[in-house]
């Protein structure tokens, strides 16, 4: 079963007096299927600690264990090969190409991964219409509303059935009505496929409809 452990994470970053602490100690586990979230204010270390998950960043000392490999001992390659493979990622931006269709974008993770195949090309499409998208494939992302793309996004954080997703304030850029429904989308999404998700987000009422939450207090990780 899909399993991740993180262990005592600190990360503490250099300046001209010492050390600064961000995150001092943080553990937390998950099995396939389970969800979290993780709340606090500005500052606090959340999307640190979520990059350092993501394997986006090094931790100052512990560890990060998924699906039983520690990330941290690749190379360069190989541990780009492995995010692309077992983590999907959710911005605040959608961060989608411009010059690129719906579909186009939603098919990025095989593109990096070497090539589309015509399972993952159908697997886009089956996602894509999942979350309403099916009339829009060929559609720019200015031809879309900010709701449609963040949408795309969860398409193409689902494409390659990542044992992990991680979402950055996923609907902090949405009006109230648009972030209900993509935060429906992103839990539903997330159960179905019984991946593991994580949501750094200010919104409280996406925090309380995951299954648990978490505070980031002085850089340390507490369950509410």
């Amino acid at each position: 079963m899909a399993e991740l452990l993180v262990r005592d994470i600190t990360r503490s970053f250099p300046t001209r007096a010492e050390p600064l602490s961000v995150l001092s100690g943080c553990s937390l586990t998950l099995s396939a299927g389970q969800n979290v979230a993780i709340v606090g204010p500005s500052g606090s270390g959340k999307s640190t600690l979520l990059y350092i998950i993501g394997t986006l960043d090094r931790p100052t000392s512990g560890a990060v264990t998924i699906d039983g490999q520690n990330p941290f001992t690749l190379d360069e390659p190989g541990l780009a090969r492995f995010r692309n493979a077992r983590i999907g990622f959710v911005f605040q931006d959608h961060y989608l190409l411009p010059q690129c269709s719906v579909l186009e974008n939603a098919l990025m993770p095989a593109l990096a991964s070497g090539g589309v195949t015509p399972a993952e090309e159908a697997r886009a499409k089956e996602l894509l219409g999942r979350v309403g998208l099916s009339a829009r494939l060929d559609h720019r992302p200015a031809e879309i509303s900010g709701g449609e793309r963040q949408r795309v996004a969860l398409a193409r954080a689902l494409l390659l059935k990542p044992t992990l997703v991680l979402a950055d304030e996923p609907t902090g850029n949405l009006d109230r009505t648009t972030a209900t429904a993509v935060g429906d989308l992103l839990l539903s999404l997330q159960a179905e496929e019984q991946t593991m998700l994580i949501v750094v987000t200010h919104s409280q009422s996406l925090a309380s409809r995951c299954q648990r939450q978490f505070e980031l207090d002085s850089g340390r990780l507490v369950e509410r």
